[in-house]
């Protein structure tokens, strides 16, 4: 018997939706002007042709309106208001500017929905004052009435669509900030206690090793405790963080001494990348050769994918005391994807976020002779839990 989750209906999401309600509300308008079609004749066939066109065109402008809400609401209002003036049939073509203004105003463009609408009353105006007898004052101040209740509504949408945004980034914070203070406890306890421990063992050992082995042995075994409980502990926090299904890692931590798996996988992909290498870079403190390893594949990565470039540069620095990695490519900036509608991504964010955790920092932008350079700059001093490095 299938579950009430998995029989509840779902409805259309992005392209899907939109291409519903462009559909749905060309039926509805399509029904509502058949009268153009069947019985007797008050117009040309060809103008009859030309307005059914112009309906398409209306509620097919709609398919756009999650991404062009404003252009599609102008498309819309500006093939009703010619269907109006040329067809002998009246028809309920108005709903698709009913429709587009309040999908601008939950877009947040309430000024170009009013905009839209002013103009629309407008003409509508103009032409009921010149003796049009389909449309009379009382039709022009209903007709105000529904494109002020569908802004209304829209606006009200779109305040719902923030204010749920803020409370889904604000409970991810909360949650961010409880792991953070769980793991800041689970470390710095049990970090403490084995410190403790372990620096009593060495002091009884040091001042009399026969005398001292077995309080030592009794100091090392709750090292071992302390360390295992906090292990356990870790375990049980950070699964938290990992997705259903997400197996825990047992291969080491990644670093630069494995960049050669990236730039093999980046020339597969077509892409030329050289290795430059000056002063200390290596061995690096874990944090840091981790975090380079990060920055050098995430930079790879969006060259390969958005950059169209031929060959990109990797430059690694060390003086021993911090470590720049830049890496620099040949491209010509992202190309135009029509497919894609989601926000940016986010990998410049996260790789300054993880170089600021290390006390250092990213700087990411076009370089000066063509292309994209991203520098980061990574102190090789130990780090405290604040990211500020500690001599």
């Amino acid at each position: 018997m299938p579950s009430p989750a998995r029989s509840r209906l779902r409805l259309p999401r992005g392209r899907a939706a939109d291409a519903a309600l462009a559909s749905g509300l060309f039926l509805v308008v399509g029904l509502g002007t058949l009268r153009s079609l069947i019985g007797d004749r008050e117009e040309p066939w060809a103008v009859t042709a030309a307005n059914w066109v112009l309906i398409a065109v209306a509620c097919g402008a709609l398919y756009f309106s999650s991404r062009r809400p404003v252009a599609a609401a102008s498309v819309a209002a500006l093939a009703t208001a010619v269907y109006y003036v040329t067809s002998a049939y009246d028809g309920p073509l108005l709903l698709a500017v009913v429709v587009a203004l309040f999908l601008v105003a939950a877009a947040g463009r309430l000024h170009a929905a009013a905009v839209i609408a002013a103009l629309c009353l407008i003409g509508t105006a103009l032409g009921t004052f010149r003796g049009n007898g389909d449309v009379n004052q009382v039709a022009l101040f209903m007709l105000t009435g529904w494109f002020v209740a569908m802004i209304t509504l829209g606006g009200l949408r779109h305040s719902h669509l923030v204010r749920a945004r803020e409370n889904e980034e604000r409970a991810a914070a909360q949650v961010r900030l409880r792991i953070a203070r769980e793991l800041h406890d689970v470390v710095g306890h049990h970090l403490s206690l084995i410190n403790v421990q372990s620096t009593a063992a060495l002091r009884r050992l040091t001042k009399d090793p026969a005398a001292g082995a077995e309080q030592a042995a009794e100091a090392l075994g709750a090292v071992k405790e302390a360390s295992r409980e906090a292990l356990r502990e870790l375990r049980a926090t950070l699964g938290v963080l990992r997705e259903a299904g997400e197996a825990a890692p047992t291969a080491p931590a990644p670093g630069l001494d494995r960049i050669g798996e990236l730039t093999d996988a980046a020339g597969a992909a077509g892409l030329a990348v050289t290795v430059h290498r000056t002063g200390h870079t290596g061995p690096l403190p874990v944090e840091a050769d981790l975090t380079a390893y990060r920055i050098v594949q995430e930079s790879l990565t969006n060259v390969a994918r958005h950059a169209r470039a031929a060959r990109a540069d990797i430059h690694l620095d060390g003086d021993g005391g911090r470590l720049t990695v830049t890496v620099t490519d040949d491209g010509r900036g992202p190309a135009a994807d029509p497919a894609r509608t989601g926000p940016p991504g986010s990998g410049i964010t996260g790789m300054r976020e993880r170089a600021r955790a290390l006390g250092g920092d990213l700087t990411a932008g076009p370089a000066p002779g063509g292309g994209f350079t991203v520098r980061a700059t990574l102190p090789l001093a130990r780090t405290t839990a604040g990211g500020a490095p500690r001599r």
